[in-house]
């Protein structure tokens, strides 16, 4: 099992495709104008309590207000507030909780105007960025996440990862911790800690604590809204949650974030910065890694599974809606039973697939081909259990229902990725609308152009656009391109391009620059 993350970066937003054993199975996008993103921290004021909703609604700078739970507060929000209020005002100078009262802890079943009162000041976390019409979710139990353990500012727990399966490494790792822990500070402790040594903890902690140090200084005199604490960007949180050993390369198209990206590799993996590597290449990265390829296949209302299956994904406003079909796998064998758990397979292993790179949340239910056997529906759901205990999203399946439905839910903390792979159809008659997933019809619009820049003097000519429209312009013979030879006496090279649309093509001179 190899992971590889391929880093493409424009002047207004970084595209991140991880993938596994080369297949695309994470895409983010991270904007430059994005100021609302998870894990995020705001000094804010609240605007107003609702009772009816037991919530606080919080002003954060966006343009709607923040929606801040009862239970989003924390057991020590009085602390907070108190802490806040000092640290605000000049009053205390020493952030690291030592020698801080605790105020008591709030009724677990209590009411939100027992907490808080408007115009207060308060430090939040963003745990849900802005979806839809509705503004970001936050919460006022702070967390910092670091590589091996999360660091929780007004607490004195320990928790460890359920992923760590060892009750030795559990113990051992407790002992570790509770050995260095600041006073006043709860220590969340990651998966990938185990087996890590006390000094690579410690080291970790420290920086957390330094993090928590340079926020509170921001806090003296600081704007209502103003951010005080930035989550790491897009491609260092990935490569924080998800970096090990089984990462075998990092590619990266900028040199000013290959620089970056290495120092933070360099930081928590010193031994392993070898594998992050600056490409520099005419080929956009995305093509040369296929990318683009398996962007433009496995996003779309239908998408091919192997051996035929495939499923048709359908999004409502309350859920998403995936539908299995076995294709052409019914009539490859006898019993109807085992080809019909085949498909299940494949598809359970597609649709754990399909909702880490589209970022699918919400409530999920898929419909799976019916069995009879209730031997084969476990085997079904531990199956898609397996392919999706590496989702990083905090989701629940439930076992399959009697008519072959399993729902799952999955924490939904951005946007959908949604990447439109139909255009517009170029045959409509002027002032009606349509759309079609692949017109041909563009090879006459380039003919016609090639005929004008043939009458300059470029000698040498490159035509980047779509892999279809390129086969057909150098299959069979002659060929179109063999044609164009024939009558110009020029011949033109033709790059195929992967993230181009059907319509799109553009020409190039031998140094690379577009021939308009």
């Amino acid at each position: 099992m190899s992971y590889e993350l391929f880093i493409r970066s424009s002047s207004q937003e970084v595209d991140f495709a991880l993938t596994k054993d080369g297949k695309l199975l994470e895409l983010h996008k991270e904007e430059e104008d994005n100021k609302f993103t998870v894990g995020d921290i705001f000094i804010a004021k609240i605007r107003k309590t609702v009772p009816g909703l037991n919530a606080a609604f919080v002003n954060v700078g966006y343009e709607k207000d923040a929606f801040l739970h009862y239970h989003d507060l924390g057991p020590k929000v009085l602390s907070l507030l108190k802490f806040v209020k000092r640290v605000s005002t000049g009053k205390l100078k020493d952030y690291s909780l030592k020698e801080f009262p605790f105020e008591k802890e709030i009724d677990k079943n209590g009411g939100i105007n027992h907490a808080l009162k408007s115009n207060q000041s308060i430090l939040v976390q963003i745990v849900k960025e802005p979806i839809s019409t509705k503004g970001p979710r936050i919460s006022s139990e702070l967390s910092i996440a670091g590589r091996y353990i999360v660091l929780v500012p007004f607490s004195d727990r320990i928790s460890i990862s359920q992923k760590i399966e060892s009750k030795e490494e559990k113990e051992r790792l407790k002992r570790l911790i509770t050995s260095i822990r600041p006073k006043g500070f709860g220590v969340i402790i990651r998966t990938v800690a185990d087996g890590k040594k006390v000094a690579e903890l410690d080291r970790d902690l420290q920086n957390l604590m330094d993090r928590w140090t340079a926020m509170c200084k921001k806090l003296q005199g600081a704007h209502h809204p103003s951010k005080v604490l930035s989550e790491l960007d897009r491609g260092a949180s990935i490569i924080r949650d998800v970096f090990n050993d089984s990462f075998s390369a990092i590619h990266i198209d900028d040199e000013t974030l290959y620089l970056q990206i290495k120092d933070y590799v360099q930081e928590i993996a010193p031994n392993q910065d070898n594998i992050v590597k600056h490409y520099d290449s005419k080929v956009p990265i995305f093509e040369k890694f296929g990318i683009e390829r398996q962007i433009k296949t496995s996003f779309g209302r239908t998408v091919s599974g192997s051996k035929g299956a495939y499923l048709v994904i359908e999004h409502t406003e309350a859920m998403h809606v995936i539908d299995v079909n076995s294709g052409n796998r019914s009539n490859k064998s006898k019993n109807q039973e085992d080809t019909a758990l085949e498909v299940n397979l494949i598809a359970a292993s597609e649709v754990a697939r399909q909702l880490r790179l589209r970022d699918m949340g919400g409530i999920i239910v898929v419909d799976f081909i019916d069995m009879g056997s209730a031997a084969n529906r476990k085997k079904l759901y531990n199956h898609l259990r397996d392919e999706m205990k590496d989702d990083r999203a905090k989701h629940k399946i439930l076992p399959p229902s009697k008519f072959g439905l399993i729902q799952i839910t999955r924490q939904r903390v951005r946007p959908e990725m949604n990447i439109k792979t139909r255009e517009e159809d170029p045959n409509n008659v002027i002032g009606e609308s349509g759309e079609i997933e692949a017109p041909i019809i563009v090879v006459q619009r380039i003919t016609e152009d090639l005929k004008r820049i043939f009458k300059k003097d470029y000698k040498k000519i490159t035509l980047h656009t779509h892999p279809f429209i390129a086969a057909f312009l150098t299959k069979g013979f002659p060929s179109v391109r063999t044609k164009w030879f024939m009558e110009h006496k020029k011949w033109v090279k033709i790059q195929p391009r992967d993230a181009y649309t059907y319509l799109e093509y553009h020409f190039v001179d031998k140094s690379g620059e577009e021939i308009k």
